[in-house]
């Protein structure tokens, strides 16, 4: 055991054997751990509610809450096993009402639309979304601290064509309607703090605000920088003075190029230093409602590795430039076909989907600095790398079944609390297959190792910090979902699994 005081030395060695010698080569891999070098805070890991648990939440009682344990649940069963993966984030959908048009809304798939409160005589109706509020109170009864609200598009009665997507590309909100938004926002949460108890820490008003939303695809809409900004203003004032707690969450860019450069969109990119840079014309920084936060989606940015880690370096370098700015990493699941290494058809219930996703996930709080990582579908009904649960496409009842990758996030949120701080793991002999982060619960004095293995060779490691004591591990590997176990002494991480260590 070698130590200094904040500094651990964990020994990882990877063992080769020749058939017919019996030898034995073996590289020892140094991992340093120290305590004393932190970085972000963590404040969340969650995914949404879209758009599944609109209907999920009609299904029998038994279904509906096994898929909630699976999403919230802290709890173990009576052998130590996890019964869910502990979310501590849950993201509702506000809908733009495309629901209540049917197929006048133009969205073919009807699992793509979305209700609002809002109907079209101009009154609210809070048994709208009620499938949705099931899943809200569902996570509140399992213990998810936290809630946000997000926006797909304005509602219907105030969007330029009357619909809840673009036409050819342009905003679908005129600012004259601004406060009108706004005004809905607020009541909306207002009401639903009122129909199920639940006080909204965010609300997230425009989503990838790049892309054109004109396909009829789901609901969406595009904005300029400038119109963000306008939509953001008349919310702060609306939640300002309706005493709305909520925290306006910014731009949920489409890809993180856009939190740095204008790049293919001009008047839509270079959104930290256009919201959050003092003297910035659309600076919105400052507004009482505004959260210190930026948040992108990281699709189309996971692969090749090194370009991966190259753009989170210099977003991590630019949200550091601004005093108390944090980064959330607020939307993913496995789009495109990632330079050839995975592609998002199909779906993979597996530990290769999995793998890739715990990589992206290491790579985003290592690397990105991101102080929350959340998920796009929790449930899914397609065939598409999107979901952590997949369910059939029936409104009533069906099958479910669980996804490793829903386990591999476990891994991380189950374990990596709010308010855990990210410590300092130093490998670097281990090369990319092996992949480590720490964290530090000084409130438990507790630290936690996550460690994943894409290679397929066993690695051995020698948790040295904990001397002889017991340890915890849960892994996700091809027959495992969180899979516990006591370890003392040296730990075998075989190939192609996640293993989280408590110590």
């Amino acid at each position: 055991m070698t130590t200094s005081i904040g500094k651990y030395v964990l020994l990882a060695t990877s063992f080769l054997c020749s058939n017919a010698l019996h030898a034995q080569s073996k590289k020892s891999l140094k991992i340093i751990i120290d305590d004393t070098r932190t970085f972000q805070t963590i404040h969340n890991f969650g995914a949404s509610d879209a758009w599944a648990c609109q209907f999920a939440g009609n299904w029998p009682d038994d279904k509906k809450n096994k898929m909630a344990d699976w999403l919230f649940s802290l709890d173990t069963t009576a052998n130590g096993q996890p019964k869910g993966i502990g979310l501590s984030m849950w993201r509702f959908n506000l809908g733009a009402g495309s629901s209540q048009q049917g197929d006048a809304s133009g969205i073919k798939d009807e699992w793509r639309r979305a209700e609002s409160f809002l109907e079209q005589n101009g009154r609210y109706n809070w048994e709208r979304q009620a499938a949705q509020q099931w899943f809200l109170r569902a996570a509140k009864q399992r213990g998810v601290p936290y809630f946000l609200a997000f926006l797909n598009s304005p509602p219907v009665q105030f969007t330029v064509n009357h619909k809840a997507y673009a036409d050819s590309g342009r905003c679908n909100i005129d600012s004259a309607q601004y406060p009108a938004v706004a005004a809905y926002v607020a009541a909306a949460l207002k009401g639903l703090e009122q129909q199920t108890g639940i006080v909204f820490n965010y609300i997230s008003p425009v989503n990838e605000p790049q892309w054109d939303w004109s396909d009829g695809g789901q609901e969406g809409c595009p904005y300029s920088n400038r119109e963000i900004a306008g939509i953001v203003r008349s919310l702060s004032g609306a939640l300002q003075r309706e005493r709305v707690e909520a925290g306006i969450l910014l731009p949920e860019a489409a890809h993180l190029k856009y939190l740095l450069a204008d790049d293919d969109k001009p008047g839509r990119g270079n959104q930290i230093d256009a919201f959050m840079s003092p003297g910035a014309e659309e600076y919105v920084g400052d507004l009482p409602a505004v959260a210190p936060v930026i948040a992108g989606h990281s699709y189309f940015s996971t692969s090749p590795y090194d370009a991966s880690v190259a753009l989170r370096r210099q977003v991590a370098g630019r949200v550091a430039g601004i005093d108390g700015l944090s980064f959330w990493q607020s939307e993913y699941c496995i789009l495109g076909d990632n330079n050839g290494e995975i592609d998002g058809n199909k779906r993979d219930t597996g530990i290769q989907a999995a793998l890739y996703v715990a990589r992206t996930i290491h790579t985003d709080l290592v690397i990105g600095n991101a102080t929350a990582w959340q998920w796009w579908l929790a449930i899914s009904p397609y065939d598409y790398k999107d979901g952590l649960i997949y369910i059939d496409k029936n409104k009533t009842d069906g099958n479910l079944q669980d996804s490793k990758i829903l386990w591999a996030l476990g891994n991380y949120s189950r374990f990596i609390r709010p308010g855990m701080q990210r410590i300092n793991a130093s490998a670097p002999e281990t090369g990319d297959d092996l992949l480590v982060s720490a964290w530090k619960d000084a409130k438990n004095q507790k630290i936690v190792v996550v460690i994943v293995n894409t290679g397929d060779e066993e690695k051995i490691v020698d948790l040295s910090l904990s001397g002889n004591k017991m340890m915890e591990t849960y892994t996700t590997s091809a027959h495992q979902a969180l899979g516990k176990a006591y370890v003392s002494g040296p730990l075998r991480i075989g190939p192609e699994r996640i293993v989280t260590v408590v110590m």
